[in-house]
């Protein structure tokens, strides 16, 4: 009855338990309408000039084709960022590749793991769309890895092999960034001191003598819930789950082991 009873809580801590966990593993689209209302109508021209973008806005940016066009958004570890583009083309055009790229913090160009990042829009489509799922953002990472961290990651959007006639024809785009949660799986021992985000070394140093300029900080951008706000994953509940289970376990074999005492036709002396 006792051990029944174990098992029974054991199951109940179970399903509580692991309610959270299929919670933090779910997608977590980040659209809203007040966001969209906020969203910049320009790009920038270079890393440096980049538009700062949240997550779940859809920027839009009028341009001319043979542009780099330039935009920034904050990724946090956990976190697997999709990146979308549609381009508007003119009317009258010849065959365009367009092509997307996202760079890291360190300005390190980081692969997809799926998506057309690079397509071809026939001649006179009216618009070319573009996706590019990066990997899981870690935690940490060894030195020599190019493994995306949390920070500033910066999208560039062209054209490539125009001909000369189409140079300089008005193009417009819209970029969105959505994530999904990837939670314990992707858990890794170890973190950065700080996020890579332009002028966050200076921050910090101006933060430890006391001043109040915030003109050092290059990007202004982060996740709703502030850096590393996934600390907690479902990797500690599946660790609690485990212990839970081994001392269970111990208890239910130590119950069918010890058997009923001493038997009662055997003397106390014997």
């Amino acid at each position: 009855m006792r051990i029944t009873r174990a098992l029974s809580v054991s199951l109940l801590l179970l399903g509580l338990a692991v309610a959270p966990a299929a919670a933090d593993s779910s997608p977590t689209p980040t659209d809203s309408a007040s966001a969209d209302g906020d969203a910049p109508t320009q790009a920038g021209t270079s890393f440096r000039t980049a538009t700062e973008v949240e997550q779940g806005q859809t920027a839009t940016a009028s341009g001319s084709t043979g542009d780099y066009l330039y935009w920034s958004f904050p990724a946090d570890a956990g976190q697997r960022p999709t990146v979308r583009a549609t381009v508007k083309l003119p009317e009258t055009h010849a065959a365009q590749t367009w092509q997307i790229d996202v760079y890291d913090g360190l300005r390190r160009r980081q692969s997809c793991q799926y998506g057309a990042q690079t397509r071809t829009a026939a001649q006179d489509a009216s618009s070319v769309e573009l996706a590019c799922t990066l990997r899981t953002v870690r935690a940490w990472s060894e030195t020599w890895a190019n493994d995306p961290l949390p920070g500033t990651y910066y999208i560039r959007l062209t054209a490539v092999g125009l001909t000369t006639a189409d140079l300089g024809l008005p193009v417009g785009t819209e970029v969105r960034t959505d994530s999904k949660d990837i939670g314990g799986a992707a858990a890794v021992d170890g973190s950065l001191a700080e996020p890579l985000v332009p002028g966050i070394a200076v921050k910090s140093e101006a933060d430890k003598e006391g001043s109040e300029d915030s003109s050092a900080v290059l990007s202004a951008i982060e996740p709703e819930d502030g850096w590393s706000s996934g600390w907690w994953s479902d990797r500690w509940v599946w660790t609690a789950i485990g212990g839970v289970l081994a001392a269970l376990a111990g208890v239910g074999g130590y119950a069918l082991t010890r058997g009923s005492g001493r038997p009662s036709r055997v003397p106390p002396g014997a």
